[in-house]
C-alpha cells in the first residue's frame, strides 16, 4: 500500500533546529532565507516573522543609544510650565511621579515610574547587552540570550510612547484653562517614540535569535 507523507511528517523528519513557529498562530516553517530588505510573513495570520534589513545591528545599537540618551534627558529636565493668574509652576516627569506618592496612590506612583521610565530603560540596557557586542565583531557577551529574551518580554510593557499620547491629549484640555510652555523634556519623548517606532522596525527577533544561537550565546 502506497503511503501519503503529511507535512506533519517532513516535518518530524526534519532537523528541529531549522524550524520556526509562527509566535501567533503557531504554524511551523523552515527557517527562510530572504534577500536584505525582503520580508517574510506566516501564510495563515500574515505576522511579519522575518524582515533583514542592512547592517541593522549596527543601527539598532545606535538607535538604542540614542533613545537612552533621550529618555535621561526627558526625566532630567521640565516637561512643561503652567502659567495661570501671575502664577508659574513647572513640572518633570519626576514631579509627576512624585505627586502620588503618598497614600493610597503609592502604587499609581510606582506603577508610572516603573512602565515610563524604569521599564524603558531596563529594555533599552538588555538590547544593548545583548547585540552591542556582535554589532562590533565580538562573540555575544554572557548570558545575552537571557538578556533579548528579557527585552522580548518587555516589550509590551516599555510604556513611554503611551505616556507622551496621553500627555498630548492632557495639553488639549487644559490649554484652555492656563498658558503651557512646553519644555524640552516633552520634545525629549517625542523624539523618543520616533527613535522607538524606528529601532523596532530594524529589529528582526527571528534573526537576532539565530544570530545569537549561531555565535553560541548563552
Amino acid at each position: 500500500m502506497e503511503q501519503t507523507q503529511t507535512p506533519q511528517d517532513s516535518f518530524a523528519t526534519a532537523d528541529l533546529t531549522d524550524l520556526v513557529a509562527c509566535p501567533v498562530c503557531d504554524t511551523l516553517y523552515h527557517f527562510p532565507s530572504i534577500p536584505s530588505g525582503g520580508q517574510g510573513r506566516c501564510a495563515r495570520c500574515h505576522h511579519l516573522l522575518i524582515a533583514p534589513r542592512a547592517n541593522a545591528m549596527t543601527r539598532i545599537v545606535m538607535l538604542a543609544v540614542t533613545a537612552t540618551i533621550l529618555m535621561i534627558t526627558a526625566v532630567s529636565f521640565p516637561f512643561l510650565t503652567i502659567s495661570t493668574h501671575g502664577l508659574n509652576q513647572q513640572a518633570s516627569v519626576i514631579d509627576t511621579i512624585l505627586a502620588y506618592s503618598d497614600g493610597l496612590m503609592v502604587p499609581l506612583s510606582l506603577a508610572m515610574a516603573g512602565l515610563i521610565v524604569v521599564l524603558p530603560l531596563t529594555r533599552l540596557s538588555a538590547i544593548l547587552y545583548a547585540i552591542a557586542p556582535m554589532a562590533l565583531g565580538h562573540r555575544p557577551a554572557r548570558g545575552a540570550a537571557h538578556a533579548f529574551r528579557v527585552a522580548e518580554q518587555l516589550k509590551p510593557w516599555a510604556m513611554a510612547e503611551v505616556f507622551i499620547v496621553g500627555v498630548a491629549v492632557a495639553l488639549v484640555k487644559v490649554g484652555g484653562l492656563a498658558t503651557l510652555t512646553i519644555g524640552p523634556a516633552f520634545w525629549a519623548f517625542a523624539a523618543l517614540v520616533v527613535i522607538t517606532v524606528l529601532k523596532d522596525n530594524f529589529m528582526s527577533s527571528l534573526i537576532i535569535w539565530k544570530t545569537l544561537e549561531a555565535r553560541g550565546a548563552t
